[in-house]
């Protein structure tokens, strides 16, 4: 299977790809940036860290925090960020369709991959 990545840069420091994009649709289905990091694999530290790149990345956030307590505390996606995850998923499967022919030409001409032979474990 091909997969065609798309990364946005907005500058030599600030991009939006499929990574950044994950964790805003895993935020949105766990309304934790806890949660998400770990569905990742991910600290929370490394996910609040991209949430807060994001956040400053553009004019309005992308996602939003409520301290713990009683309740526990949580986060959600703005509608902003709403709609930067659903721009986001357009141009990929625009950028998928425009590709489609090129890439199956690619996966045409590829090598597929060898299985890897089996180790003896005789002594």
């Amino acid at each position: 299977m091909v997969r065609l990545t798309i990364r946005i840069d907005f500058s030599p420091t600030s991009s939006v790809g499929p990574g950044k994009i994950r964790l805003l649709e895993l935020i949105a289905e766990t309304g934790s940036i806890s949660a998400a990091g770990r569905a990742m694999g991910m600290s929370y530290r490394r996910a609040w860290l991209l949430v807060d790149e994001l956040n400053r990345l553009f004019k309005h956030k992308v996602a939003t925090t409520t301290l713990g307590g009683k309740a526990g505390g949580g986060a959600a996606l703005t509608p902003f960020g709403t709609s930067l995850v659903a721009e986001y998923r357009a141009v990929e499967r625009e950028a998928h369709g425009i590709f489609a022919k090129r890439l199956s030409a690619l996966v045409a001409a590829s090598v597929k991959p060898r299985r890897r032979p089996r180790r003896c474990t005789e002594r």
